[in-house]
């Protein structure tokens, strides 16, 4: 088997509007989260749908353990691809408890009875235990809220034990309080339990904390699928940058293979990332808030603007001679924090470990 799943020039539109166009990523093995990234409206949904037999798509493959669930001349009806899809809105059957949601279809799966672990290695008490819920087992959706009946959602899917699990903003609806222990639980689960998992998110702290993969979707089609650390510190285009909105791109010239210059900045040391140096002597180069370092004993200073309180950090920004604004981080302990129209000091030289440029 190459991949465990493939999902090959997937294209969707309705009443002639692409939704999709040309959506290629892979999972490689059983057990691996992958999570999906990009602002509303952009497809994430649709992608699950179309994994899920939901919809068909226009055009594309897509193979599930070797076996393929839909292409141009096959399609697997959704009740035949032990697939499980959590929707953001929980979909929970009105008339049913809490318990008899979950329960629902169990035993088409493989799971065993309640007071028995079976191949997940959890018990129907534990998912509810884990996701906090143990108390509403006999409630019914409207008794309960958006927030539960999301996590109640999340374990009926989780508890069928199925070849792939798809979670449309499983954490959208629940307080931030209880957002981090939930992340910890379900990040367990799924680990322990091996089960192969697409995650759409909003939130890229949640993609980058739960994913060994992440795929950005912007313009219709997964523009850059990596690791989170990749995506992070190796943005492949300026479309990714301005989608994490976490740093600015300055003007440079390149002066050799390891040295840039920018004319507020002065020399820029590192080692370059993504760039073919052929035939160029000029890019835009990315600075997130971590690659400058705060000096107040340094000659170069430049007007602080503005600060941004992040609890453990303040991000703030630096407005340069030529009207750039430099995002710096600083720890929210520093001995020295500065106010708005104060000179600020960056720390030279400058040396940044990965020059992204484009």
């Amino acid at each position: 088997m190459k991949n465990y799943l493939e999902i090959k020039n997937l294209d969707y539109s309705v009443n002639s509007e692409h939704i999709l166009n040309d959506v290629n990523f892979n999972i490689n093995k059983k057990g691996e989260i992958v999570c999906l990234l990009g602002p509303s409206g952009i497809g994430k949904t649709t992608i699950l749908r179309s994994i899920a037999g939901l919809i068909k798509p226009r055009n594309g493959k897509i193979t599930l353990k070797d076996k393929t669930l839909t292409s141009d001349n096959e399609f697997v009806e959704p009740e035949d691809r032990n697939i499980s899809l959590s929707f953001q809105d929980n979909s929970l059957f009105p008339h049913y408890n809490v318990e008899e949601n979950i329960k629902f279809g169990v035993k088409r799966s493989l799971f065993c009875s309640k007071n028995k672990n079976g191949p997940l290695g959890y018990s129907v008490d534990d998912l509810l235990d884990l996701f906090f819920i143990k108390e509403l087992k006999k409630k019914y959706p409207h008794e309960i809220s958006a927030g539960q009946a999301q996590r109640v959602s999340l374990v009926r899917s989780i508890i069928h034990n199925p070849d792939l699990l798809l979670l449309d903003e499983p954490l959208a609806n629940i307080d931030q309080y209880l957002k981090n222990k939930i992340q910890d639980n379900l990040k367990q689960v799924l680990k322990k339990s091996g089960l192969t998992t697409i995650i759409v998110t909003h939130d890229k702290f949640e993609a980058f904390y739960l994913g060994d993969y992440c795929g950005v979707l912007l313009n219709k089609r997964i523009v850059q699928f990596d690791s989170p650390y990749n995506l992070h510190h190796l943005p492949k285009n300026k479309m990714v940058v301005e989608f994490f909105n976490r740093g600015v791109l300055i003007p440079a010239k390149i002066k050799s293979d390891d040295t840039l210059y920018n004319e507020d900045l002065g020399e820029i040391k590192g080692n370059f990332s993504n760039i073919d140096f052929q035939g160029r002597d000029q890019v835009d180069l990315l600075i997130q808030p971590e690659d400058l370092e705060h000096d107040d004993k340094s000659k170069l200073k430049f007007d602080v603007v503005d600060k941004k309180f992040r609890g453990s950090s303040f991000i703030y920004i630096l407005k340069t001679h030529s009207n750039l604004m430099l995002p710096v981080f600083v720890h929210s302990h520093h001995e020295h924090l500065h106010q708005e129209n104060e000179k600020f000091g960056i720390k030279q030289p400058i040396y940044i470990d990965h020059l992204v440029c484009f």
